[in-house]
């Protein structure tokens, strides 16, 4: 499991996870904290969305077809999605930037 992934998601969700854990103990406790969040705060969990930038359409997409599951590991999975494509991005666009000369950077 990333490291950063782990960092990221500390930050982000206010939790505290530790550094070695595998994707699906990622996933239970990520689970376990969005549940939470929806049964005692919904309004932080929508602001941790919204932060995150998990994509609304996709998550009530996802929540309409899969009626029935639970909604905490369908939230759990998108926010697991979303950061390791930032973490993506930015490894590939800091690696673009380094290529470039500094006569060409702005």
């Amino acid at each position: 499991m990333s490291d950063e992934l782990i960092e990221i998601l500390n930050t982000e969700l206010a939790i505290e996870l530790p550094e070695k854990i595998s994707l699906e103990e990622l996933k239970g406790k990520l689970m376990q904290h969005v549940n939470h969040l929806i049964d005692t705060n919904f309004q932080q969990l929508v602001a941790i969305l919204y932060r995150v930038d998990v994509s609304e359409s996709k998550l009530k997409m996802l929540l309409n077809e899969s009626m029935g599951e639970d909604s905490g590991s369908i939230i759990a999975d998108l926010i697991i999605e979303r950061q390791l494509q930032k973490i993506k991005f930015r490894q590939k666009f800091s690696n673009w930037n380094k290529n470039i000369s500094d006569e060409e950077k702005w």
